[in-house]
């Protein structure tokens, strides 16, 4: 008979005196990695796990509005059935009765997908996109689809046929966007990680702006086939969870070659939990101070430059550099090229500020968006050279911290032609690397602050590596946000239409 280790012998009594209910324990508050050495350990069952994120479901999300779909029934028959297999020694994968959100324009077989907006309420597809039967493959319960910024069309998630997702740490501020619901749940507890899209900062602006990881992985890595598109060339998914370690377990699930989607690459298989391990004390870090630095919020920028300096101590190098310029590459023709027929036929039913962009889109000349289809085939071909002097650049997620969403919502709909919510972000969706967002700081009002790390083409295993060194150096990770049952949920102002 095997050695039981300490660890082991915790969580199986744990887990017999739990059957006995000698024990009550939140286990919506365990991470990824723990609940999955549950499972391992068979201390909890994939029922348990289900149960745990449901209730924090049925309590917050009336407060937070981060899902639009609950899935409950279906989510226990799934939690029942994994439960089976997990007694009878069968485990899938790390993700084995694991509780996993998507992101609601990530399509669900007999599931109604919507893109939080009205054109598509009643939209039931009829086939999974291929990271969700990826995700169901590896024996992940999806417990309900997500809010979000209408058809991702924003960064603020405040734009929604469903209304305003709200922020964990401050119930009157905007959880960022478009992943803005994904990010809320993982924040609140509410499932063990999420899956987002990530076309200008969807994925690491929310991250940023709930205090969880977020991790946009290389363009053409992880399909996004079974997506509905922003901007087919610019499209990412990824995870979004409260450790690294979560998602990099997440990612091994997704990453993967899919011949029916034309945005995917081939690329040889990596174990990422495995390539997070790595050394990270011979890495050269890049600090591209200009444009990503300028007039950066003083929390935030404080909050960078501590971090930096944690960071300085765990590498070889820290120095200045510069990226390549990201200006005149306009794609929103490709945004207008797939909502053509719904808008033609339909344009009253999108949300105001989603029905401007989308008109702004049809103006697009051919030759202007071929123009700018070359430039960044081009930038991407060469963006790796970028890199010679050194292997990562660490900068602010956001210069800003989130703004409420009253303002949030009166600036959406008074067509202002800059979009600050892409600032720091959009850049590396053209660029098409790896970055990542993590945790580094709050303000003196409480609102979280991140940290990105990016990198060349296909270097997620460095990127992860850092942000896990650069999380376990710190304890900012390891904050919760202020929810309690009996919060006031803030009334929204009118808006200027409405009065």
């Amino acid at each position: 008979m095997p050695a039981l280790t300490r660890r082991g012998f915790t969580l199986t009594a744990i887990g017999a005196l739990a059957a006995r209910g000698q024990v009550s324990e939140d286990l919506s508050t365990l991470s990824l990695a723990q609940a999955s050495a549950r499972i391992r350990s068979r201390s909890v069952s994939p029922v348990q796990l289900t149960e745990a994120c449901l209730a924090r479901i049925q309590t917050y999300n009336p407060k937070l509005n981060a899902f639009i779909t609950v899935l409950r029934d279906q989510a226990l028959a799934q939690a029942h059935e994994l439960e089976a297999e997990q007694r009878a020694g069968r485990l899938r994968s790390p993700l084995h009765g694991i509780p996993i959100a998507l992101k609601d324009n990530i399509d669900t077989a007999g599931i109604r997908t919507t893109a939080a907006s009205a054109v598509f309420d009643d939209r039931i597809p009829y086939q999974d996109a291929e990271v969700t039967r990826r995700l169901k493959a590896a024996g992940a319960i999806i417990v309900g689809k997500t809010n979000l910024h209408e058809f991702a069309m924003g960064g603020t998630s405040a734009t929604s046929y469903y209304g305003p997702v709200r922020n964990p740490w401050a119930l009157d501020r905007n959880p960022g966007g478009s992943s803005g619901g994904s990010a809320a749940a993982a924040a609140a507890n509410m499932c063990f990680g999420a899956l987002g899209t990530d076309t200008g900062g969807s994925i690491r602006t929310p991250a940023s702006f709930c205090s969880v990881v977020g991790f946009k992985p290389t363009y053409g890595l992880v399909s996004i086939r079974g997506i509905i598109p922003l901007t087919l060339s610019l499209d990412h998914c990824g995870p979004l969870a409260r450790t690294v370690e979560d998602a990099a377990i997440v990612l091994n699930i997704l990453a993967g070659y899919d011949k029916l989607d034309i945005a995917s690459v081939e690329h040889p298989k990596e174990d990422y939990v495995a390539a997070m391990q790595q050394p990270v004390s011979g890495l050269r870090l890049g600090i591209p101070r200009a444009p990503y630095f300028d007039l950066l919020d003083a929390d935030v920028g404080k909050a960078v430059e501590d971090a930096i300096g944690v960071l300085a101590r765990l590498t070889r190098s820290v120095k200045d550099c510069t990226l390549p310029s990201t200006r005149n590459i306009v794609l929103a023709g490709e945004s207008y090229a797939y909502h053509e027929e719904f808008y033609l036929h339909g344009a009253g039913r999108y949300q105001i500020p989603t029905r401007r962009a989308l008109q702004n889109g049809a103006n697009i000349k051919a030759s202007d968006y071929i123009h700018a289809r070359w430039k960044l085939d081009l930038l991407r071909r060469t963006i790796d050279d970028a890199f010679n002097d050194f292997d990562l650049v660490v900068l602010p997620t956001r210069r800003h911290t989130p703004r409420t969403i009253d303002a949030a919502i009166k600036r959406e709909e008074s067509d202002k032609p800059r979009n600050p919510e892409s600032e720091n972000t959009g850049q590396f969706n053209v660029f098409g690397i790896p970055a990542i967002s993590v945790p580094c700081g709050f303000t003196s009002g409480g609102l979280p602050i991140g940290l990105m790390i990016a990198g060349p083409r296909f270097s997620e295993g460095r990127v992860l590596a850092l942000a896990s060194a650069y999380e376990k150096a710190t304890e900012w990770h390891k904050r919760n946000p202020p929810l309690n049952s009996d919060m006031p949920v803030p009334a929204l102002k009118p808006t200027d239409e409405e009065k």
